[in-house]
């Protein structure tokens, strides 16, 4: 079988969720990805209200829908940030209160503590059809950067101050893991500019830094590497055991010389004079083809998740588009040698 097509709800959260099922089933999706804002998923209501992950399901259910993963990208951004005021749009007014850095961490990391307890109690509340093709329970969100700040180093990063943001992270980090290992649910880090992993050589620190704990892995998202000059099909391979979901998202960057850029010229998306864009998918510079072949080589078997981001285009327009190109795309993996057949006293 081919794997399903869902479509992250992140940036469709100005819809209500009955809205969202019906223009994703429309579009040509299998299932969401649902983000924990708007009201496509509230972590509280899960936990309070027995009836809320049932409800949930219903609704996925009629419109033919499933789910594979939920999304917590927003708090989880402030559990090792430097706290500063463009994080309260962004975050519950309970995780903000009042905005001092320090009770704003340790708030979101309680509120990515019980985002698993509440991955849990959603996907228990799943239909048995919905159930069994659930291979593993997957959180995927951001977890901030004490030390995205001293990325280009000038003045010249202290001895010692890298390490100690990696730390920080570990520190912050472990205590909510440990909750994902008693929920038995995998978080799935976006490896994303401003987060403590942001690259292959990131990433791999990053695991370090916690020991190696098994419920941390990766949301892989081919876009966030492909104009940073970051091996994106070499990042599949070699985190192929911890890549627990997938989000296929498309970028563009320019083969001639531009007035911004990798860093970005602090101009908006869709200016002309940048070096990159996020695009439709399909209508970027990343190589789908080699994308799915890694992951079939890799016996990836989770879902495909379409976050669609393009400034240019019409989203409606965009998210239809995309569901087609992926199911185009996708095929499985073989599970036979194909030239075998020549040999008879095989």
């Amino acid at each position: 079988m081919a794997r399903p097509v869902t479509l992250f709800t992140g940036q469709w959260a100005d819809l209500k969720f009955d809205e969202m099922c019906k223009k994703a089933k429309k579009f040509g999706y299998d299932g969401l990805e649902l983000a924990c804002w708007g009201d496509h998923f509230d972590v509280n209501k899960a936990l309070e209200d027995r009836s809320y992950c049932k409800r949930k399901w219903e609704v996925l259910a009629k419109h033919g829908l499933d789910c594979y993963a939920v999304s917590a990208h927003l708090v989880g951004q402030a559990v090792c940030d430097l706290i500063d005021e463009r994080h309260k749009p962004i975050l519950p007014a309970a995780v903000w209160g009042d905005g001092k850095p320090e009770g704003v961490r340790k708030r979101a990391a309680a509120e990515m503590m019980n985002t698993a307890r509440a991955a849990r109690a959603f996907f228990n509340a799943a239909p048995p059809a919905a159930k069994k093709k659930l291979k593993k329970v997957v959180v995927n969100g951001f977890t901030g950067s004490s030390i995205w700040h001293l990325l280009y180093s000038f003045p010249p990063v202290m001895p010692g101050q890298i390490d100690a943001g990696y730390a920080d992270f570990a520190k912050r980090f472990k205590p909510i893991l440990d909750v994902f290992e008693q929920e038995d649910v995998y978080f799935g880090l976006e490896v994303h500019p401003t987060e403590i992993a942001f690259d292959i050589a990131s990433a791999a620190r990053a695991i370090e830094a916690i020991k190696g704990h098994r419920r941390f892995g990766f949301n892989y998202d081919p876009s966030h590497f492909g104009y940073q000059g970051v091996d994106y099909i070499g990042f599949i391979r070699e985190f192929r055991d911890r890549i627990h979901h997938v989000h296929m998202k498309d970028a563009y960057w320019s083969s001639t010389r531009t007035r911004a850029g990798v860093f970005g010229g602090h101009l908006d998306f869709g200016n002309p004079n940048r070096y990159w864009e996020f695009r439709s998918l399909g209508r970027g510079c990343i190589d789908f083809e080699a994308v799915e072949r890694a992951l079939n080589d890799i016996r990836y078997d989770g879902p495909l998740s379409v976050e669609w981001e393009d400034t240019n285009m019409d989203r409606e327009f965009g998210a239809t588009e995309a569901c087609a190109f992926v199911k185009k795309l996708d095929f499985p993996r073989s599970d036979i040698v194909f030239d075998a057949q020549f040999d008879r006293k095989a």
